[in-house]
């Protein structure tokens, strides 16, 4: 029996393909991961309601969410980190006065502060999940949001990177960016897992594609990128595997060793 590691996974562009599919090559090779004795968990941008299907599938208990604002161990919440209120308060008003909407997300659901948003519906397609958040211009008061989504065009992110410093602002789609607290990142609720199972970094791995996945691609001793990644991911990584519907990630686990 090899020692015990742990494996995170990036969801999508790294476990589900560009038509949010899982391969089945990938599906097989996190059962035959678990069979093994490894630890395997998810590190995601995604909110918990949105990777409970994939979690069911795949019997992952285990999983980082909101880029690392919410952390579950073995189905405990172990941690978590919401955006500040007052400044998703000023950036609400902000975001009016500029006519880009704000998705607030929290542990059970998401809103949209202006209803029937062009941007909204366009990027929540790209999950292929036919969901778009309901109209409530105050699902943020009175709740934890754990992340939140504005939407703009490349580059108007910058003017609310200088006012508002207890966010960062991470680019995912054309028209919208991840909204998180300030240093929050896939990297910290790893660490919060990673230093409660006592797992050493030799034997830590994670896998992923995009912009919110280079602090745990730098972070992890050993970090695969999916050759279908970002060039910043790749470059952050220390191995890079095949694209995601080439089995890349049946390759890029048989590249380090935890399968054959």
């Amino acid at each position: 029996m090899p020692e015990k590691s742990i494996i995170f996974f990036d969801i999508d562009g790294t476990l589900l393909d560009h038509n949010k599919e899982l391969p089945a090559s990938a599906e097989q090779a996190v059962r035959d991961l678990k069979e093994l004795g490894h630890e395997v968990a998810i590190a995601t941008g995604r909110a918990p309601f949105m990777s409970k299907d994939i979690r069911d599938r795949l019997g992952i208990d285990t999983y980082v969410c909101y880029n690392g604002s919410y952390v579950v161990l073995k189905g405990e919440l172990i941690y978590s980190h919401p955006l500040d209120k007052e400044a998703l308060h000023n950036m609400t008003e902000l975001a009016l006065q500029h006519d880009h909407a704000v998705v607030y997300m929290g542990n059970e659901a998401m809103r949209a502060s202006v209803p029937n948003d062009e941007f909204v519906a366009k990027s929540m397609n790209t999950f292929k999940l036919k969901y778009v958040p309901e109209h409530d211009p105050l699902y943020y008061h009175g709740r934890e949001i754990y992340q939140s989504l504005l939407m703009c065009q490349a580059a108007e992110e910058e003017f609310y990177e200088e006012v508002f410093t207890a966010f960062d602002f991470v680019r995912w789609h054309p028209y919208s960016v991840d909204v998180v607290p300030s240093g929050g990142s896939k990297a910290i609720g790893i660490r919060k897992i990673t230093e409660k199972l006592g797992i050493a970094p030799e034997h830590q791995y994670c896998f992923g594609d995009a912009l919110n996945d280079v602090q745990m691609l730098t972070m992890i001793t050993n970090s695969v990128a999916m050759g279908n990644g970002v060039p910043e991911a790749k470059a952050a990584a220390k191995y890079v595997t095949r694209p995601v519907d080439e089995d890349g990630i049946l390759y890029g686990l048989k590249m380090v060793g935890l399968l054959v």
